[in-house]
Protein backbone atom coordinates (compact mmCIF):
# COMPACT_ATOMS: atom_id res chain seq x y z
CA UNK A 1 0.00 0.00 0.00
CA UNK A 2 2.87 2.62 -0.37
CA UNK A 3 3.78 5.08 -2.58
CA UNK A 4 6.67 6.25 -3.90
CA UNK A 5 8.00 10.44 -3.08
CA UNK A 6 8.27 10.32 -6.90
CA UNK A 7 4.50 9.66 -7.22
CA UNK A 8 3.36 12.44 -4.37
CA UNK A 9 5.42 14.93 -5.85
CA UNK A 10 3.84 14.32 -9.36
CA UNK A 11 0.38 14.25 -8.20
CA UNK A 12 0.89 17.31 -5.94
CA UNK A 13 3.38 19.02 -7.38
CA UNK A 14 6.28 20.78 -4.93
CA UNK A 15 10.06 19.89 -5.30
CA UNK A 16 11.78 16.67 -5.01
CA UNK A 17 15.38 16.50 -3.64
CA UNK A 18 16.46 13.05 -3.08
CA UNK A 19 15.64 9.48 -5.02
CA UNK A 20 11.88 9.34 -6.54
CA UNK A 21 11.60 6.04 -5.39
CA UNK A 22 11.88 6.23 -2.18
CA UNK A 23 8.61 4.25 -0.73
CA UNK A 24 6.54 6.02 1.69
CA UNK A 25 4.11 3.02 3.51
CA UNK A 26 2.17 5.71 5.67
CA UNK A 27 1.99 9.27 7.04
CA UNK A 28 3.37 10.17 10.51
CA UNK A 29 3.63 12.78 12.65
CA UNK A 30 7.37 14.55 12.82
CA UNK A 31 8.16 12.79 16.77
CA UNK A 32 7.04 9.07 15.74
CA UNK A 33 7.65 8.86 12.46
CA UNK A 34 9.73 5.61 11.26
CA UNK A 35 12.73 5.02 8.16
CA UNK A 36 9.28 4.09 5.79
CA UNK A 37 7.02 7.50 6.94
CA UNK A 38 6.33 11.06 5.57
CA UNK A 39 6.32 13.46 7.96
CA UNK A 40 6.17 17.36 7.47
CA UNK A 41 8.30 20.83 9.05
CA UNK A 42 6.12 23.29 8.98
CA UNK A 43 8.16 26.41 10.33
CA UNK A 44 11.62 27.22 10.98
CA UNK A 45 11.26 26.59 15.14
CA UNK A 46 10.74 23.11 14.59
CA UNK A 47 14.05 22.97 12.69
CA UNK A 48 15.44 20.83 15.79
CA UNK A 49 13.75 17.79 15.55
CA UNK A 50 15.11 17.47 11.35
CA UNK A 51 18.01 16.20 13.12
CA UNK A 52 16.31 13.61 15.54
CA UNK A 53 13.33 12.26 13.65
CA UNK A 54 13.41 8.93 12.25
CA UNK A 55 11.55 9.86 9.17
CA UNK A 56 12.77 8.42 5.91
CA UNK A 57 11.53 11.76 4.33
CA UNK A 58 10.18 15.28 5.28
CA UNK A 59 7.94 17.80 3.81
CA UNK A 60 9.69 21.36 4.77
CA UNK A 61 9.65 24.97 3.61
CA UNK A 62 12.56 26.27 1.36
CA UNK A 63 14.59 27.84 4.04
CA UNK A 64 14.82 24.56 5.55
CA UNK A 65 15.86 22.79 2.64
CA UNK A 66 19.30 22.02 3.28
CA UNK A 67 19.22 20.91 6.38
CA UNK A 68 16.51 18.35 5.88
CA UNK A 69 18.73 17.54 2.82
CA UNK A 70 21.74 16.16 4.89
CA UNK A 71 19.84 13.74 6.60
CA UNK A 72 17.85 12.49 3.86
CA UNK A 73 15.22 12.66 0.41
CA UNK A 74 13.10 15.92 0.64
CA UNK A 75 9.83 17.74 -0.68
CA UNK A 76 10.24 21.20 -0.67
CA UNK A 77 7.05 23.32 -0.85
CA UNK A 78 6.62 26.72 -0.08
CA UNK A 79 3.58 26.10 2.31
CA UNK A 80 4.20 22.65 3.68
CA UNK A 81 1.11 22.45 6.42
CA UNK A 82 -1.07 22.98 3.50
CA UNK A 83 0.54 20.88 1.09
CA UNK A 84 0.33 17.85 3.89
CA UNK A 85 -3.31 18.67 3.82
CA UNK A 86 -3.65 18.38 0.38
CA UNK A 87 -1.18 15.17 0.50
CA UNK A 88 -3.74 13.44 3.21
CA UNK A 89 -7.16 13.74 0.83
CA UNK A 90 -4.64 12.47 -1.91
CA UNK A 91 -3.19 9.76 0.13
CA UNK A 92 -7.14 8.46 0.99
CA UNK A 93 -7.88 8.62 -2.33
CA UNK A 94 -5.47 6.36 -3.32
CA UNK A 95 -6.11 3.85 -0.20
CA UNK A 96 -9.38 4.37 0.71
CA UNK A 97 -11.85 4.78 -2.28
CA UNK A 98 -15.33 4.39 -1.56
CA UNK A 99 -17.06 1.51 -2.84
CA UNK A 100 -19.75 1.29 -5.69
CA UNK A 101 -22.79 3.82 -4.89
CA UNK A 102 -26.40 1.91 -4.27
CA UNK A 103 -29.82 1.97 -2.82
CA UNK A 104 -29.81 -0.48 0.32
CA UNK A 105 -32.88 -2.56 -0.22
CA UNK A 106 -33.62 -1.79 3.15
CA UNK A 107 -33.63 2.20 2.97
CA UNK A 108 -37.11 3.81 2.90
CA UNK A 109 -37.73 6.27 -0.07
CA UNK A 110 -40.36 8.04 -0.84
CA UNK A 111 -42.31 7.41 -4.45
CA UNK A 112 -41.87 11.39 -5.05
CA UNK A 113 -38.43 11.54 -3.82
CA UNK A 114 -36.39 12.70 -6.79
CA UNK A 115 -32.91 10.88 -6.36
CA UNK A 116 -29.71 11.62 -8.80
CA UNK A 117 -27.31 9.20 -10.94
CA UNK A 118 -24.59 7.70 -8.74
CA UNK A 119 -26.35 8.31 -5.31
CA UNK A 120 -25.30 5.85 -2.59
CA UNK A 121 -28.20 5.30 0.23
CA UNK A 122 -27.40 2.82 2.98
CA UNK A 123 -29.57 1.00 5.32
CA UNK A 124 -32.59 1.77 6.90
CA UNK A 125 -32.15 5.50 5.91
CA UNK A 126 -35.25 7.21 5.49
CA UNK A 127 -35.77 9.97 2.43
CA UNK A 128 -39.21 11.39 3.00
CA UNK A 129 -41.62 13.03 0.78
CA UNK A 130 -40.14 15.61 -2.48
CA UNK A 131 -36.81 15.51 -0.98
CA UNK A 132 -34.15 16.17 -3.47
CA UNK A 133 -30.62 14.11 -3.35
CA UNK A 134 -28.50 15.31 -6.25
CA UNK A 135 -25.58 13.63 -7.86
CA UNK A 136 -22.96 11.18 -6.18
CA UNK A 137 -23.82 12.29 -2.71
CA UNK A 138 -24.10 9.63 0.12
CA UNK A 139 -26.69 8.81 2.91
CA UNK A 140 -25.38 7.18 5.83
CA UNK A 141 -27.05 4.43 7.78
CA UNK A 142 -30.27 5.53 9.53
CA UNK A 143 -29.74 8.82 8.17
CA UNK A 144 -33.41 10.85 7.68
CA UNK A 145 -34.11 13.50 5.33
CA UNK A 146 -37.23 15.15 5.96
CA UNK A 147 -40.04 16.24 3.70
CA UNK A 148 -38.46 18.87 1.30
CA UNK A 149 -35.35 18.34 2.11
CA UNK A 150 -32.52 18.72 -0.25
CA UNK A 151 -28.89 17.56 -0.52
CA UNK A 152 -26.16 19.19 -2.51
CA UNK A 153 -23.89 16.88 -5.45
CA UNK A 154 -21.25 15.14 -3.91
CA UNK A 155 -22.23 15.77 -0.36
CA UNK A 156 -21.56 12.70 2.31
CA UNK A 157 -23.91 12.20 5.47
CA UNK A 158 -22.32 9.39 7.97
CA UNK A 159 -24.83 7.57 10.17
CA UNK A 160 -27.38 8.82 11.70
CA UNK A 161 -27.59 11.93 10.50
CA UNK A 162 -30.98 13.86 10.79
CA UNK A 163 -31.80 16.47 7.76
CA UNK A 164 -35.33 18.43 8.44
CA UNK A 165 -37.99 19.62 6.57
CA UNK A 166 -37.25 21.61 4.10
CA UNK A 167 -34.14 22.21 5.23
CA UNK A 168 -31.30 22.60 2.44
CA UNK A 169 -27.65 21.62 2.32
CA UNK A 170 -25.05 22.29 -0.10
CA UNK A 171 -22.63 20.71 -2.37
CA UNK A 172 -19.57 18.73 -1.30
CA UNK A 173 -20.53 19.17 2.34
CA UNK A 174 -19.50 16.34 5.12
CA UNK A 175 -22.35 16.09 8.11
CA UNK A 176 -20.79 13.90 10.70
CA UNK A 177 -22.75 11.16 12.58
CA UNK A 178 -25.46 12.48 14.59
CA UNK A 179 -25.65 15.63 13.35
CA UNK A 180 -29.10 17.68 13.33
CA UNK A 181 -30.10 20.10 10.50
CA UNK A 182 -33.44 22.02 11.43
CA UNK A 183 -34.48 20.75 14.93
CA UNK A 184 -36.86 23.45 16.49
CA UNK A 185 -35.24 26.21 17.68
CA UNK A 186 -35.48 27.52 21.63
CA UNK A 187 -38.55 29.78 21.51
CA UNK A 188 -41.11 30.48 24.24
CA UNK A 189 -43.89 32.89 25.36
CA UNK A 190 -44.34 33.13 29.20
CA UNK A 191 -48.21 32.87 30.02
CA UNK A 192 -49.18 33.01 33.54
CA UNK A 193 -46.04 30.83 34.62
CA UNK A 194 -46.53 28.59 31.58
CA UNK A 195 -44.07 28.38 28.43
CA UNK A 196 -46.00 28.68 25.19
CA UNK A 197 -44.39 26.72 22.32
CA UNK A 198 -43.83 29.36 19.55
CA UNK A 199 -43.75 27.38 16.48
CA UNK A 200 -40.67 27.45 14.54
CA UNK A 201 -41.62 27.96 10.80
CA UNK A 202 -38.24 28.89 9.00
CA UNK A 203 -35.66 26.44 7.92
CA UNK A 204 -31.62 25.70 7.90
CA UNK A 205 -29.59 27.15 4.46
CA UNK A 206 -26.65 25.43 4.18
CA UNK A 207 -24.70 26.53 1.38
CA UNK A 208 -21.43 24.57 -0.60
CA UNK A 209 -18.22 22.94 0.81
CA UNK A 210 -19.30 23.15 4.47
CA UNK A 211 -18.13 20.25 7.16
CA UNK A 212 -20.21 20.00 10.44
CA UNK A 213 -18.55 17.60 13.19
CA UNK A 214 -20.13 14.93 14.71
CA UNK A 215 -23.73 15.55 17.44
CA UNK A 216 -23.91 19.30 16.03
CA UNK A 217 -27.47 20.47 15.96
CA UNK A 218 -28.30 23.70 13.96
CA UNK A 219 -31.92 24.99 14.69
CA UNK A 220 -34.43 25.54 11.86
CA UNK A 221 -35.76 29.79 12.19
CA UNK A 222 -38.89 30.97 13.78
CA UNK A 223 -39.64 32.58 10.65
CA UNK A 224 -36.72 33.12 8.37
CA UNK A 225 -34.52 30.62 7.69
CA UNK A 226 -30.86 30.10 9.66
CA UNK A 227 -28.12 30.79 7.43
CA UNK A 228 -24.82 29.06 7.21
CA UNK A 229 -22.85 30.24 4.18
CA UNK A 230 -20.32 28.44 1.89
CA UNK A 231 -16.97 26.94 3.01
CA UNK A 232 -18.01 27.35 6.79
CA UNK A 233 -16.59 24.79 9.10
CA UNK A 234 -17.89 23.28 12.44
CA UNK A 235 -16.47 21.09 14.91
CA UNK A 236 -18.36 18.67 16.56
CA UNK A 237 -20.93 19.34 19.47
CA UNK A 238 -21.39 22.88 18.16
CA UNK A 239 -24.64 24.43 18.61
CA UNK A 240 -26.19 27.10 16.27
CA UNK A 241 -28.97 28.75 17.61
CA UNK A 242 -32.54 29.29 15.49
CA UNK A 243 -32.18 32.39 13.03
CA UNK A 244 -28.48 32.61 13.45
CA UNK A 245 -26.32 34.00 9.93
CA UNK A 246 -22.16 32.79 9.68
CA UNK A 247 -20.72 34.28 7.09
CA UNK A 248 -18.46 32.18 4.45
CA UNK A 249 -15.23 29.99 5.45
CA UNK A 250 -15.82 30.66 9.40
CA UNK A 251 -14.70 28.12 12.03
CA UNK A 252 -15.91 27.20 15.25
CA UNK A 253 -14.09 24.61 17.65
CA UNK A 254 -15.79 21.91 19.50
CA UNK A 255 -18.33 22.97 22.51
CA UNK A 256 -19.01 26.28 20.53
CA UNK A 257 -22.25 28.11 21.10
CA UNK A 258 -24.01 30.59 18.85
CA UNK A 259 -27.59 32.07 20.64
CA UNK A 260 -30.68 32.82 18.81
CA UNK A 261 -30.16 35.74 15.70
CA UNK A 262 -26.85 36.59 16.20
CA UNK A 263 -24.86 37.17 12.86
CA UNK A 264 -21.11 36.15 12.63
CA UNK A 265 -19.23 37.58 9.45
CA UNK A 266 -17.15 35.67 7.86
CA UNK A 267 -13.50 34.37 7.83
CA UNK A 268 -13.71 34.28 11.69
CA UNK A 269 -12.51 31.74 13.89
CA UNK A 270 -14.59 30.68 17.43
CA UNK A 271 -12.66 28.91 19.82
CA UNK A 272 -13.58 25.55 21.72
CA UNK A 273 -16.24 26.78 23.90
CA UNK A 274 -16.72 29.79 23.57
CA UNK A 275 -20.21 31.60 23.24
CA UNK A 276 -21.97 34.29 21.29
CA UNK A 277 -25.10 35.57 22.70
CA UNK A 278 -28.34 36.26 21.15
CA UNK A 279 -28.62 39.03 18.47
CA UNK A 280 -25.64 40.08 18.28
CA UNK A 281 -23.37 40.99 15.46
CA UNK A 282 -20.20 39.98 14.61
CA UNK A 283 -17.84 41.35 12.06
CA UNK A 284 -15.62 39.68 9.48
CA UNK A 285 -12.69 38.35 10.32
CA UNK A 286 -13.02 38.40 13.94
CA UNK A 287 -11.09 36.00 16.41
CA UNK A 288 -12.82 34.70 19.45
CA UNK A 289 -10.39 32.94 22.32
CA UNK A 290 -11.83 29.79 23.61
CA UNK A 291 -14.10 29.62 26.34
CA UNK A 292 -14.78 33.48 26.02
CA UNK A 293 -18.28 35.02 26.13
CA UNK A 294 -19.31 37.70 23.79
CA UNK A 295 -21.76 40.09 24.99
CA UNK A 296 -21.51 42.69 22.94
CA UNK A 297 -21.38 42.97 19.07
CA UNK A 298 -17.75 43.58 17.67
CA UNK A 299 -17.29 45.39 14.69
CA UNK A 300 -13.94 45.47 14.31
CA UNK A 301 -11.67 42.66 12.80
CA UNK A 302 -8.80 41.11 15.40
CA UNK A 303 -8.35 38.68 17.90
CA UNK A 304 -10.92 39.05 21.34
CA UNK A 305 -10.52 37.46 24.63
CA UNK A 306 -12.99 37.16 27.26
CA UNK A 307 -12.15 34.91 30.36
CA UNK A 308 -10.49 35.10 34.00
CA UNK A 309 -7.43 33.02 34.15
CA UNK A 310 -7.73 29.79 36.12
CA UNK A 311 -5.69 30.55 39.71
CA UNK A 312 -5.58 28.06 42.89
CA UNK A 313 -9.47 28.18 44.03
CA UNK A 314 -7.95 30.24 47.13
CA UNK A 315 -6.40 33.11 45.24
CA UNK A 316 -9.62 33.08 42.65
CA UNK A 317 -11.87 33.44 45.79
CA UNK A 318 -9.93 36.69 46.79
CA UNK A 319 -9.38 38.00 43.27
CA UNK A 320 -13.89 37.24 42.68
CA UNK A 321 -14.53 39.21 45.56
CA UNK A 322 -12.16 41.80 44.73
CA UNK A 323 -13.86 41.88 41.77
CA UNK A 324 -17.41 42.22 43.61
CA UNK A 325 -15.70 45.67 45.19
CA UNK A 326 -14.89 46.92 41.88
CA UNK A 327 -17.67 49.48 41.74
CA UNK A 328 -17.77 50.75 45.50
CA UNK A 329 -13.95 51.60 45.17
CA UNK A 330 -14.50 53.31 41.79
CA UNK A 331 -17.12 55.70 43.13
CA UNK A 332 -14.24 55.96 46.10
CA UNK A 333 -11.99 57.23 43.85
CA UNK A 334 -14.43 59.29 42.37
CA UNK A 335 -14.67 61.10 45.26
CA UNK A 336 -11.43 61.49 46.06
CA UNK A 337 -10.53 62.90 42.86
CA UNK A 338 -13.02 65.38 43.01
CA UNK A 339 -11.72 66.47 46.94
CA UNK A 340 -8.07 66.73 45.39
CA UNK A 341 -9.39 68.87 42.38
CA UNK A 342 -11.36 71.01 44.77
CA UNK A 343 -8.78 71.63 46.99
CA UNK A 344 -6.11 72.28 44.41
CA UNK A 345 -8.48 75.30 43.29
CA UNK A 346 -8.84 76.79 46.58
CA UNK A 347 -4.88 76.93 46.28
CA UNK A 348 -4.82 78.79 43.41
CA UNK A 349 -7.54 80.74 44.42
CA UNK A 350 -6.00 84.51 45.03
Amino acid sequence: MSRSLGSIVQALGGTLVGPADTPVRRLAPLATALADELAFVAQARYASQIQTTQAGALIVPPALQDAAAQRGAVIVADDPYLYFARLTQWWRSEHDAPAAAAIHPQASIHPSAVIGPGVDVAAFAVIGEGAIVAAGARIGAHGVLGRGAQVGAGTVLYPRVTIGDRCVVGARCILHPGVVIGADGFGFAPHQGHWIKIEQLGAVRIGDGVEIGANTCIDRGALDDTVIEDGVKLDNLVQIGHNVHIGAHTAMAGNAGVAGSATIGAHCTVGGGAIVLGHLTVGDKVHISAASVVTRSIREPGQYTGMFPIDDNASWEKNAASLKQLNRLRERLKAVEQALEQAQQKKTEP
